[in-house]
């Protein structure tokens, strides 16, 4: 018999491709309320097949936070727990019966596993926590885009951390997401002061390339009054240093990188990175020091800065390149094979390895 009535509620729009993979990973919950914000595909049909709670809402200004909070409200009062969740998204086995076990009544939020994305063999190579799954009152969710929720009441109780649920993150690419930045801007506009809306206002001027803005806010951000969480910090560094590298601006680009690194040693993305723009430069040895000195960190973070290219092959296809450019052939095998068991169906990996063996 269940211990506590659960609900799952989310978002959605235009999302026909992950709905049926969604439903059968949320059925577990007692009920599941999906708002849905402007379907044109079968959405909502496909949804109401599958005994799912749908309801539509259209928005002139459409901002997440507002809608999160729409769909809260869809959960019925006598709700005991709330799973938000996104519909590209698939929660872990069991999960029902891992959350009654960790839940009491004095629990109000349970912090758990997020796979945000994958390697080429499906092992997650970005993973954090999260804590969207929460107690049905004194909750909202706060910031137009990057929205979190966020307690209203006096003195939050109880935040449980557990590694028995795990959600992964499998997100359509195709999907057009060029609102982001008018929602970020608005963000910011609506308050300066928050260091994290400015740390993903910068990072999305470097996605659409437009570099000067990109740098200009993430100074900004790098030095608030509230920035002091070292690794988004040294993210921006990051970030900074991909923009003058983009501007061909090459020397504030490698000090940008090392200013990454020397704030945040233990974070393998800024070796990986100067290591690469080491390589583009032709400064082979040098792209030897960093890759080199990348592999001496051997387990990501669990925070979202992780990113892909530091923990798959890349560093061994920088070393392997560079060792061979510089006569170290032995070195150069041994790297590009490395390379090639991390991602064996890669056409150019292996024309790498053939080529070095050769050699």
């Amino acid at each position: 018999m269940n211990k506590y009535k659960i609900c799952v509620y989310a978002i959605c729009k235009n999302e026909s491709a992950h709905i049926n993979r969604w439903v059968n990973s949320m059925k577990e919950a007692d009920e599941i309320y999906v708002l849905d914000t402007g379907s044109t595909d079968n959405s909502v049909e496909l949804l109401k097949n599958l005994n799912v709670h749908v309801y539509k809402k259209e928005y002139d200004n459409f901002k997440f936070d507002e809608a999160r909070n729409d769909s809260l409200n869809l959960v019925p009062e006598d709700a005991d727990i709330c799973v938000c969740t996104d519909i590209d998204e698939v929660l872990s086995e069991n999960w029902r019966k891992n959350l009654e076990e960790i839940w009491d009544k004095d629990t109000s939020r349970i912090r758990y596993k997020m796979n945000f994305s994958f390697d080429d063999l499906g092992n997650p190579v970005s993973t954090y926590y999260i804590s969207k799954i929460h107690k049905r009152f004194d909750y909202i969710w706060t910031h137009p885009i990057h929205e979190v929720i966020t307690y209203k009441g006096e003195n939050e109780e109880k935040i449980i951390t557990t590694d028995k649920i795990e959600i992964s993150h499998y997100p359509d690419k195709s999907k057009d997401r060029s609102f982001y930045l008018t929602l970020l801007e608005q963000s910011v506009k609506e308050n300066p002061n928050d260091d994290r809306n400015m740390h993903y206002l910068g990072r999305e001027y470097m996605y659409v390339k437009r570099w000067n803005d990109c740098i200009d806010t993430l100074i900004k951000h790098i030095y608030m009054p509230s920035s002091h969480w070292n690794e988004e910090k040294s993210a921006s560094m990051r970030y900074i240093a991909r923009a003058y590298h983009a501007l061909n601006r090459f020397d504030e680009a490698i000090m940008w990188f090392k200013k990454a690194i020397d704030l945040t040693p233990y974070l393998k993305e800024g070796y990986v990175e100067l290591a690469f723009l080491y390589y583009e430069l032709k400064d082979y040895m040098k792209s030897i020091e960093y890759a080199e000195k990348s592999l001496y960190i051997t387990k990501p973070t669990d925070l979202y800065i992780n990113e892909s290219f530091a923990w798959n092959e890349t560093p061994y296809e920088i070393l392997s390149v560079c060792y061979f450019k510089v006569g170290k052939l032995e070195y150069a095998k041994i790297n590009a094979k490395k390379a090639l068991e991390l991602s064996p169906n890669k056409e150019n990996l292996k024309k790498n390895y053939e080529i070095i063996s050769k050699s």
